[in-house]
Formats: structure tokens, sequence, C-alpha cells
């Protein structure tokens, strides 16, 4: 990497940056563990041994658990379809898992019940059936899907165009058929850009508010996700446990944020990669 010179200007621009961090970032956190144990540590955990939060938690890695796998299925299938083969429309199918990344959380949201809502295009259907994606888990979901579909393809994507398909080619021809070379080739040669990108997908679809706030209607102890719950509490100006829930959040995007760093610093070669397109 190439650096450049400026005496005087590289001090100013990292004093600049450092404050910008610690408004924008240090301080919000600061202020969200202090307000939450501002009462002590009983007033701390009494809010989040209720059963409204105890539910929002569960309900919370209920649909990561759900949404993640989903998406990392999809982006393995998708960076495989781009990266290896030639179609009409591949640059359509790319704009296309790029598209929740421009498109509001919200619109997002909005999507699903124009589709599956009362007076959506399948809701009649839906009702008559005795089939609910609104106002449940099915429609937290969705949303949740929707709003990370991009995060796994997209670290996928330009790295397995940067390996190109030599070491494929060369275990088909050694005979090994598609399902045994993308576990013995292509897999481990993707393994920590997708487990990157997993961790990633992970920490939108915990704290996603926008989009599933849309779908859930906000029902205590039904379809509140921790996100909701937050604000459920802090409307109701219950603000210990609004930012006890809100210390749970920020305590898993800390983590998140050192697993991150962990595999940036272990395997930076290959993660690298997909950050050159």
């Amino acid at each position: 990497m190439n650096t450049i010179r400026l005496p005087g200007l590289a001090p100013l621009f990292l004093a600049l940056t450092l404050i910008i961090l610690g408004v924008l970032i240090v301080l919000p956190l600061g202020v969200v563990f202090a307000s939450a144990l501002s009462q002590g540590v009983a007033a701390y955990i009494e809010p989040l041994t209720h059963p409204d939060a105890l539910a929002a938690i569960r309900l919370t890695l209920t649909v990561a658990a759900i949404s993640v796998p989903l998406n990392a299925i999809f982006g393995v299938a998708a960076a495989w379809a781009i990266a290896r083969f030639e179609f009409k429309g591949k640059s359509l199918l790319v704009t296309f898992i790029d598209l929740p990344f421009s498109m509001s959380p919200v619109v997002s949201g909005l999507v699903w019940v124009l589709l599956f809502g009362a007076q959506g295009w399948f809701g009649p259907w839906l009702q008559d059936h005795n089939i609910k994606i609104i106002f449940a888990t099915s429609g937290l979901v969705l949303a949740t899907v929707l709003v990370t579909l991009p995060f796994v393809a997209r670290e996928l994507i330009p790295l397995m165009q940067d390996q190109g398909a030599d070491e494929e080619a060369a275990a088909l021809t050694l005979g090994a058929g598609g399902f045994t070379t993308f576990w013995r080739v292509t897999l481990p040669n993707i393994k920590w850009a997708l487990l990157y990108g997993v961790l990633l997908c992970n920490a939108r679809a915990m704290g996603e508010f926008g989009a599933v706030s849309v779908v859930s209607g906000s029902v205590r102890g039904l379809t509140t996700t921790l996100p909701l719950h937050v604000e459920v509490l802090y409307n109701d100006y219950e603000f210990v446990g609004a930012f006890a829930a809100a210390s749970i959040l920020a305590g898993l995007g800390l983590v998140t944020l050192v697993l991150k760093s962990v595999l940036e610093w272990r395997h930076s070669g290959e993660l690298s990669a997909s950050r050159r397109h």
C-alpha cells in the first residue's frame, strides 16, 4: 500500500476521526450502558427477566436462526452461479441482489403487507385457509430475510470471481461429482468469507427494526422482537427496561465486532479479495 506524507495534516485528520467516532459511537454506547445500570444491577436484571422481554429475546433469536441460514444458502448459490457461469440477465441479477441495500427497510416490510396482508393480493386466500403471515413469526422472517439478503452473497461473489474455477475444474476432471467438488474444494476455499458474511447478516437480522415493525403489529409477548421491545418500553416511560434491552443489542453488536475483527486479522488475505470489486 502506498502512503503519502502530509506534515501537520495527519494529526488533524486523526483527531477529527477520533472526535467523530467518540460523539457518534462511543458516547451513545456509554449512555446506553450507563442508563441501563443507573438504578443498580438488580433494577437492570429485573426487566430482562420479565416474560415479555424473554419472549422478545426468544423471538429475535428464532427469526435470526431461520433467516440467516436461508440467506447463507442463497448467498452461496447466487455467488456460485454468478462467479462460475455466463447467462443472460447476469448483471440484472447482481443488481437485484444489491437492491435491499438501497431500499428503505420500511418499504421492505410494506412489500409483504401488500402481498400477504388482509387487503393484500393473497390476503383473502390466506384467510380462507387459516394461514397467518402478517403479525406472525413467518412475516418477521420474510421481512428479515429481505433486508439481510445481500450480506453473504456480496462477500462471496468477488472472492469466487477472484479465485477462479481451476481447482473445481481439476476436481471434476479427476472424476469428482458436483456435490463432492462443492464440499471438498469450493466450500473450504470460501469458508472464512462465508462466516464473515454470516456474522454481518446475523448482526443485521437481530438488530432490524424498520421492516419488522411494519409486519409485526408489536403485540407484546408474541410479535415484538428485541428492537421493537425497546421501543415499546421507551414509549411507556420504562426507561431502565428500555436501556437494559438496548444494552443486550449493543452487547451482541460488540461481540459481532470482535468476531469480525478476529476474522479480518486471521484471514485478511482471503477477506480482502471480497472487497476488490
